[in-house]
């Protein structure tokens, strides 16, 4: 595997060395070892996948305080554009994103640890989705920033008329109203 860090410190996209013959491909999607190796320990507790059509998004969570994630994403099927926003308010980075295109093709995987929102939209028909997290799903605790926040100025690859939101993501907050990370 090909671990890359991003622009934010903490924020890594992985390449798997796929093997590809006549009979289909083989990869590695995670090695606990390889993982350690490059961004340290953690333990994953909960795998999840979703199934969405052209335009919807979903995004951007966090979860506050003891209840926070680190997520590990990838594309079983079909193409999103990936983001993750720091929502640290300590940190040099605060407000940047880094925004990673994940498909079926490229196989490509994205580690966001805790301290960030996330969020994706789906490009192609349809996408599977499917992450890893390290801490379970806190409703009181879940905060999301509105897709669009002019302070984080996230260009989602399509146009506004093709999103597609949940009425919760709809009425996320900006950035500027959000409750964050210290």
């Amino acid at each position: 595997m090909n671990f890359i860090e991003t622009d934010i410190k903490g924020v890594f996209i992985i390449e798997p060395k796929v093997f590809v013959d006549n009979r289909g491909y083989f990869m590695e999607s995670y090695k606990q070892s390889e993982f350690e190796k490059y961004i340290g320990k953690i333990e994953f507790i909960q795998d999840n996948e979703s199934k969405s059509s052209y335009g919807v998004l979903r995004g951007l969570h966090y979860q506050l305080g003891k209840d926070a994630q680190s997520k590990l994403v990838r594309v079983i099927k079909g193409k999103v554009l990936d983001v993750a926003v720091d929502v640290r308010k300590s940190s040099s980075t605060f407000s940047k994103h880094a925004a990673v295109e994940l498909s079926e093709e490229n196989k490509r995987q994205l580690f966001i640890p805790r301290g960030f929102a996330h969020g994706y939209v789906v490009l192609s028909e349809e996408a599977i989705f499917t992450y890893k997290v390290d801490n379970t799903y806190a409703p009181q605790s879940e905060r999301s920033i509105i897709y669009n926040d002019p302070t984080i100025g996230i260009d989602w690859g399509i146009s506004a008329n093709n999103i597609l939101l949940s009425a919760k993501d709809a009425a996320a907050h900006l950035l500027e109203n959000a409750d964050l990370f210290d």
